[in-house]
């Protein structure tokens, strides 16, 4: 483990007055993760860089935060995430590698290998028998599970794709895998071969994110085209699948959902885009329940910590653009920690309208079924109490 380098460059703006995490990377940040439970009350931050870098930052009670390590890959990091004890954090990279991390030993290794960029790693707790796993989804079309106890350079076991991996998210046992071709599969990663159930996404843009429900029964996912559809496991429940609008601008111009994330108590969750919002959303009521200050960089990677107080989100360029609109020597990279308040992210009561009744609820967009789509699809538009019926688009 090697200690932080160069300062970064100058900070972005803070329109929110959030706590900026100190020493932020010098590149773009792809990924950040909080500390599981395990390791409560301490509260530690993880961050993924364009620039080969793994960081960790622990948070202080005032959210202050003391850079606490770094490891390097051999090409960008793409995803990051903890272990269910806390013990261990997991890298994936474009250099076709996953490392471990081992906190109490501060060491690293490699855990997981595949013939392209790995876009999205998991820490599995127990995947059977008390066994632990890492699982790794890649742009070489395939999902790997592979022995964290004594890695042996081959997996467990690996499911063949349709199309590459662009996105994927694990809340045991439910594991969603999205791919390149809008596909959409569910597992139960105790049985981690074969999918629960498997359909094409409700969005009609390239997935961009995926993120589980609270309680399991479902995920959101976003798509580069500022959407967000929320779809349910259960059969039983699918009659409540929906998709909505977000990140778009007053001219209507979409910018893409970079990240959605789940609040573990309340089961409320927040979007985040390349537009440079971020948002808390209710998905049972059908609500906003909060729209923060606009950045002044697009939102590439947000996280919960386990029992919801702490948001951190990174203000970096996000790609969508592509490399035309990134300029290295101009770009600002931050990571900040919004002290969440337990109004922001509650639940607020369902009316029978889906309208709700604060400020902050002035517009919601909900699409018709999705399995009507082929047919005449309404758009019901709530704006300041008026609805408005168009066509979808």
């Amino acid at each position: 483990m090697s200690a932080f380098g160069a300062a970064a460059p100058a900070s972005l703006t803070n329109p929110n007055n959030d706590v900026m995490v100190s020493e932020p990377p010098n590149d773009g940040i792809s990924s950040v993760a909080l500390s599981p439970a395990a390791l409560a009350p301490k509260n530690y931050l993880v961050a993924g860089t364009w620039d080969n870098e793994v960081r960790c930052y622990e948070i202080g009670p005032n959210g202050a935060t003391t850079p606490v390590g770094l490891i390097k890959h051999a090409g960008p990091v793409l995803d990051v995430a903890w272990s269910p004890d806390g013990q261990t954090i997991v890298s994936a990279s474009c250099d076709k590698t996953a490392n471990m991390w081992s906190v109490a030993t501060q060491q690293s290794q490699p855990v997981a290998a595949h013939g392209s960029a790995i876009k999205a790693i998991a820490y599995i707790g127990d995947l059977g028998a008390g066994s632990p796993a890492v699982v790794t989804g890649s742009w070489d079309k395939t999902v790997k599970y592979w022995d964290v106890r004594a890695p042996t350079g081959q997996p467990m076991g690996t499911v063949n794709m349709s199309e590459r991996v662009y996105a994927m998210d694990v809340r045991a046992p439910l594991m969603v895998v999205g791919t390149a071709d809008r596909k959409l599969l569910v597992y139960d990663i105790r049985r981690p071969t074969a999918p629960f159930h498997e359909k094409q996404s409700q969005l009609k843009y390239q997935t961009r994110c995926v993120s589980t429900f609270a309680d399991g029964t479902g995920y959101a996912v976003g798509s580069v085209e500022g959407r967000v559809s929320i779809d349910h496991v259960s059969e039983s429940d699918r009659g409540k699948d929906f998709a909505f609008k977000c990140h778009r601008d007053g001219d209507g111009t979409a910018h893409a959902v970079n990240s959605i994330s789940f609040h573990q108590t309340y089961g409320t969750f927040a979007t985040a885009g390349a537009d440079g919002n971020f948002t808390f959303w209710d998905k049972d009521a059908k609500q906003r329940l909060k729209q923060f200050a606009k950045m002044d960089a697009p939102i590439s990677a947000t996280a919960f910590n386990h029992d919801g107080t702490i948001f951190a989100y990174a203000a970096s360029y996000d790609w969508s653009k592509g490399a035309a609109a990134h300029n290295p020597a101009t770009a600002r990279n931050n990571i900040f920690l919004h002290a969440v308040a337990d109004a922001e992210i509650r639940n607020k009561p369902k009316s029978s309208n889906n309208r709700g009744g604060g400020a902050d609820d002035r517009f919601w967009v909900v699409d018709a079924d999705a399995r009507a789509r082929a047919a005449a699809v309404v758009l019901v538009v709530w704006v300041y109490g008026s609805v408005v019926v168009a066509a979808a688009t």
